[in-house]
C-alpha cells in the first residue's frame, strides 16, 4: 500500500548489508502501565519465528540480538502483565526494522506512537507510511463497508462493481508509489522490502525485474535479493505466452481434479478465498462472464485460499455467490499448493488458459474478461 512522491535521493548512504546485524533497541515508554508491564519482540530469523521479552523498569526496557540482514518486527506492549496469549489485536504494538547499530525509542503515550531515531532504514519507513495513510484509510474503508453490507447488497453487482472499482484505484496508486520510491531509492534496505511488495500487486514480472536491477549490487547480493531474483525467474515461466503448470488438488466432494482435465476449452484460473472483500466483489463480473460463454468452450477453475478447518465458510461462499463452475482447495490458506505453484501472493488473481493450454492473459477484472472472451469467441 504505497503512494509516494518522493525527490530522487541518489546519495542517501549505503550500510554493508551481507555483515552481521548486531541490532541494540534502547527505549523508554513514559507511561507503560502497571508496574509488571511487559514488551515483546516478534520477528523472523532464517525462517523461524522469533519471540522475545523484556520487563520494563521504570519505563524502559533494551532488546539486542544478531541477524544475517535486516527484518521487519513487532514490539507489543502488555501494559497489565497478562501474557503474550491473552492480548487481544487492540494491544499496542508498533512495528519497525531491526537493522545494524542502536536504535532508540522514546514513547510519551503509547507505543505505536514512538518516535524512532538513530536508524537510517526505521527513518525511510516512516516517511514511506506516512505516504500510505490516505490509501491505507480507503482500503480499510472498502473492507468495512463489505463486511457491514446486508446479503442483499453484497450480491448486487452494482454494489459490488462500485467496491472493486475503488478497491483497484486505490491498488494502482500504491503500486506506482512503490515503484517510484525503488526507483528514487537504490540504496536503501526498504526498497528490496517494497519490490518483494510489489511482486504481490503486479502481473508483469518485466517491470519488477526493471525495478530490481535498479538497485544497488549489495543489496542484490543479499538474502532476501537473490531470493527475489530466484521469484522473478519463475514469474517468468508463468507469462503471458507460457505453458500453464499443470496440477491436481480436490474438489468440494475430495475428489481430485487436474487442471489439464479441462484441456480443449478456454479456462479461467481464479484464486480467490470467501475472506477476500476484493476477490467476493468481483465474483459477479466473474458470474457474468461464465453464463455468457459456459456453452461457447469456456469454464472457470476456482482455487480457493481459505484457511484450514474453515470449509463450511468456502462452502458457503461458493454458494452465497452463485460459482456453479468446480472449486478446488487444500484448505492451506496462503500455502495453497497450487497458488505456491504460481506464485501467488495477492488475491484476487486470475489466469486465463487458452484450449492448447497457454496462458494467454492474467488478472482481468470487471469486464475486461467478457471483452477478451468476447475477442476469442465471437
Amino acid at each position: 500500500m504505497n503512494k509516494i512522491t518522493f525527490l530522487a535521493l541518489t546519495m542517501i548512504p549505503f550500510y554493508g548489508w551481507s555483515q552481521n546485524v548486531n541490532f541494540n533497541i534502547k527505549a523508554k515508554i513514559a507511561q507503560p502501565g502497571s508496574s509488571v508491564a511487559k514488551v515483546y519482540l516478534n520477528y523472523d530469523k532464517a525462517g523461524v519465528r522469533i519471540t522475545d521479552s523484556a520487563t520494563l523498569n521504570n519505563g524502559s526496557f533494551q532488546f539486542k540480538g544478531s541477524l544475517d540482514e535486516p527484518v521487519k518486527a513487532q514490539l507489543i506492549l502488555d501494559s497489565q502483565g497478562i501474557g503474550l496469549a491473552k492480548l487481544t489485536p487492540a494491544a499496542d504494538f508498533l512495528l519497525l526494522y531491526l537493522e545494524k547499530g542502536e536504535i532508540v525509542l522514546n514513547a510519551k503515550d503509547s507505543l505505536k506512537n514512538a518516535v524512532i531515531t538513530g536508524s537510517p532504514l526505521n527513518e525511510d519507513y516512516k516517511k514511506f507510511r506516512a505516504l500510505l495513510v490516505g490509501p491505507g484509510k480507503n482500503l480499510a474503508l472498502i473492507q468495512s463497508e463489505f463486511n457491514a453490507a446486508s446479503n442483499e447488497q453484497k450480491s448486487n453487482p452494482e454494489f459490488r462493481g462500485k467496491l472493486e472499482s475503488r478497491y483497484v484505484a486505490e491498488m494502482t496508486a500504491i503500486k506506482e508509489g512503490q515503484l517510484l520510491f525503488i526507483k528514487n531509492n537504490p540504496n536503501s534496505f526498504l526498497s528490496l522490502e517494497l519490490l518483494k511488495e510489489a511482486m504481490t500487486q503486479s502481473n508483469n514480472p518485466t517491470i519488477i525485474e526493471t525495478s530490481f536491477n535498479m538497485l544497488a549490487v549489495e543489496l542484490k547480493q543479499t538474502a532476501t535479493g537473490k531470493a527475489l531474483a530466484v521469484l522473478l525467474s519463475k514469474a517468468k515461466l508463468r507469462e503471458v505466452g507460457a505453458l500453464a503448470p499443470d496440477f491436481t488438488q480436490n474438489d468440494v466432494n475430495d475428489k481430485p481434479v487436474r487442471l489439464s482435465d479441462f484441456k480443449g476449452k478456454y479456462v479461467l484460473l481464479d484464486f480467490w478465498a470467501s475472506w477476500c472483500a476484493p476477490c467476493r466483489a468481483e465474483n459477479p463480473n466473474v458470474v457474468k462472464a461464465y453464463n455468457l460463454f459456459k456453452d461457447k468452450g469456456f469454464t472457470v477453475l476456482g482455487v480457493s485460499l481459505d484457511q484450514p478447518g474453515k470449509k463450511e465458510l468456502w462452502l458457503q461462499a461458493i454458494k452465497a455467490d452463485g460459482l456453479e463452475w468446480t472449486q478446488v482447495s487444500d484448505l492451506k490458506f496462503w500455502n495453497n499448493e497450487v497458488a505456491k505453484l504460481y506464485g501467488v501472493q495477492g488475491i484476487p488473481q486470475n489466469y486465463l488458459i487458452d484450449p492448447t493450454g497457454k496462458i494467454i492473459a492474467k488478472n482481468l477484472r470487471g469486464d475486461q474478461l467478457i471483452e477478451k472472451l468476447t475477442s476469442l469467441m465471437l
